[in-house]
């Protein structure tokens, strides 16, 4: 059995990664689009919408469940791009701590 000194570093250890990491998906910034880049959309690491960016030529008449579409689109590529690199950054953060397989940082 570990000493009990050495369970609370390293838990120290965690609680401080994962603040940095929380921080660090704060600051991240990803776009995701669709429609060939008609719609795109900036989401940071914690999934909040920071921009919209629509094409003029999609604001014409008769064009709205296109438009409707293409943002649902745009978001969700995003929402994977910030989570693939939540994803990566937290695999950097705990490589070599020795936790449990399918341990995930909170974002």
């Amino acid at each position: 059995m570990k000493n009990l000194g050495d369970v609370f570093k390293q838990a120290q250890e965690l609680q401080a990664k994962l603040d940095e990491f929380q921080t660090q998906m704060a600051a991240l910034e990803v776009e995701g689009q669709a429609g060939g880049g008609m719609v795109r959309v900036i989401m940071n690491g914690k999934g909040a919408l920071l921009d919209v960016t629509i094409d003029p030529s999609l604001l014409a008449p008769g064009e709205k469940d296109v438009l409707e579409d293409l943002l649902k689109a745009a978001h969700s590529d995003a929402k994977a791009k910030s989570e693939a690199a939540a994803q990566e950054e937290a695999q950097k953060m705990t490589g070599g701590m020795g936790l449990p397989p399918g341990f995930t940082l909170p974002v």
